[in-house]
């Protein structure tokens, strides 16, 4: 049976968006302090000069794992079949993915563990809550 491509852009730009709130408010809001003094410790005036081109990066970025999730999750219905469990099962297989890339930060120095960890676990909510509502879009 074919994905549904209207369907899987329709459910990755809801995950995507739904991924992008939960993000904005956690690493914003929640970590924005934290962040900015990890990043000023690596290099003052880092944080500063990142500002809007890495605000861009980062939404763009869970725009594309939206949609990567939702390709996923569609190639895995027909196995796994349709509902929740299944888009959950796809975005962690993306979480696991891009943080094991993203934990990189922590071998290299540059961030602690704590805050990876913590971004980390954001990082899964927001793909598995984007998951759940890009799935509910997604039909063949």
């Amino acid at each position: 049976m074919a994905m549904n491509s209207g369907r899987i852009l329709g459910g990755g730009l809801l995950a995507g968006l739904v991924m992008n709130i939960i993000d904005g408010c956690g690493n914003v809001a929640l970590l924005g302090p934290r962040w900015q003094a990890e990043t000023e410790a690596i290099k003052p005036g880092l944080y500063a000069a990142a500002g809007q081109s890495s605000m861009v990066g980062w939404i763009t970025t869970d725009f594309l794992l939206g949609f990567l999730i939702i390709w996923l999750y569609a190639a895995m219905r027909p196995r796994f079949g349709p509902g929740p469990r299944t888009a959950a099962a796809a975005a962690v297989v993306v979480w696991f993915a891009t943080r094991a890339y993203f934990a990189s930060y922590i071998f290299l120095g540059f961030f602690s563990t704590g805050l990876i960890g913590i971004a980390s676990f954001i990082a899964l909510v927001a793909m598995v809550a984007g998951a759940w509502a890009g799935g509910r879009v997604y039909a063949e």
